[in-house]
């Protein structure tokens, strides 16, 4: 069994064959898979998708850096709170800083960040983290909060070896997807150097789809191809990285 740890299959991509999405990837020994929340506007979408297939969707609660914004974040962050004290959710997610699109709102985003990882920590819950062009400033939130509560996920993992080592120190599994299939991703050239029982893997559909489907419409039955790249990068078969990357997530998500 294979297991998606990142997939945004309630998107609007999604609407039109939703059904055969998933068929697909249950096809190709993906059983599981992990719905991290964007924002209230997608709620409703997320958790319909999650009742409509119980034994294989499930949803995470929180705030997309790429939401937060001044004049909405304290509605947006009432949400979460009133969701996450309501019903269970297998992790805090997604949540992080994202400066790629704008950074006049940093300050916003560290406050949200903070404020959902101590949410997390209260409901000893995972932290699921979205970082682009911020791995600094990712890292100096996660220095002001760490504790032995803190644990969770750094999804897409795309940054340095550095980058990689930090985040396991602040006992993170490095969410690993499309990005280690691409020429220019460069993380497969380090990744070896970290145990395997420091990985999960990821698509983000309908993002960054791996090659030799990148730049169309990713899903999550493409997980069989970064699971085949990480067999040339670990040198291990399908099935050793198939256990041990399953193991990992199910440790992070069904403690």
């Amino acid at each position: 069994m294979l297991i998606d740890t990142h997939t945004h299959l309630y998107s609007e991509q999604f609407e039109n064959d939703i059904d055969e999405v998933i068929a697909r990837a249950i096809n190709n020994g993906v059983k599981r898979f992990y719905l991290p929340a964007i924002d209230k506007s997608y709620t409703d979408k997320m958790l319909a998708l999650e009742a409509n297939y119980p034994n294989e969707m499930f949803a995470m609660m929180g705030l997309h850096p790429c939401s937060v914004n001044p004049d909405t974040i304290t509605e947006e962050l009432s949400h979460v709170k009133e969701w996450i004290d309501k019903r269970p959710f297998k992790a805090i997610g997604e949540i992080g800083i994202d400066l790629y699109w704008e950074k006049e709102h940093l300050q916003t985003q560290q406050d949200a960040f903070k404020t959902q990882i101590e949410w997390a920590k209260e409901k000893n819950l995972p932290i699921v983290i979205h970082c682009r062009d911020a791995f600094n400033e990712v890292f100096d939130v996660l220095e002001e909060v760490k504790d032995e509560k803190l644990f969770g996920i750094f999804h897409c993992f795309s940054g340095t070896k550095e980058d990689a080592q930090r985040a396991i120190d602040f006992n993170l599994k490095l969410g690993i997807g499309g990005v280690v299939t691409f020429k220019n991703g460069k993380i497969d050239q380090f990744l070896r150097d970290f145990d395997l029982k420091n990985i999960v893997l990821e698509t983000d559909s309908p993002y960054l789809a791996p090659v030799p489907f990148r730049g169309k419409r990713n899903e999550s039955s493409y997980l069989t191809h970064v699971c085949d790249k990480l067999v040339d990068v670990y040198h291990l078969s399908a099935k050793e990285i198939e256990t041990i990357t399953t193991k990992n997530a199910l440790d992070i998500f069904e403690r």
